[in-house]
């Protein structure tokens, strides 16, 4: 079974190895396996569980947070209601994020529209409205 160190796993994931001490320090990735000397050494499925973290943390899922749905994974079966509720919630959230992000787009494709003709106009004269009192940013 293919195993790898620190640098290794952050490597795979695109973190820094800091990034995979300070998850250790928060009790993140209880899983992973040391040598004898103390050498952390992941697996893949250590990988895959670190893709979740990272997946739940994107989400704007606090630390404190993660760490509740690890401990909730090592507890097993008992737990999966938790689990799913927290997951259901997540989705609502980022769906929501979503949202609010193609409103943001909207706005940046109107200005950029505004740009390109005012450039090939050579002048933003030709999006003034009179009956406005402010500049058009």
């Amino acid at each position: 079974m293919k195993t790898y160190s620190i640098s290794e796993a952050a490597n795979e994931l695109n973190l820094t190895a800091y990034a995979l001490r300070y998850y250790d320090k928060e009790g993140l990735i209880p899983f992973v396996e040391r040598t004898a000397s103390g050498t952390r050494r992941f697996k893949e499925a250590d990988l895959d569980a670190l893709k979740i973290i990272e997946c739940i943390k994107s989400t704007g899922m606090p630390i404190k947070e993660i760490k509740h749905f690890i401990d909730w994974c090592l507890e097993g079966d008992a737990t999966l209601q938790q689990r799913y509720e927290m997951f259901v919630e997540r989705k609502a959230r980022v769906e929501a994020q979503m949202e609010e992000m193609k409103k943001t787009l909207e706005i940046i494709e109107h200005k950029c529209s505004y740009y390109k003709t005012a450039l090939e106009a050579g002048t933003e004269d030709i999006h003034k409205n009179p009956k406005l009192e402010f500049p058009q940013y």
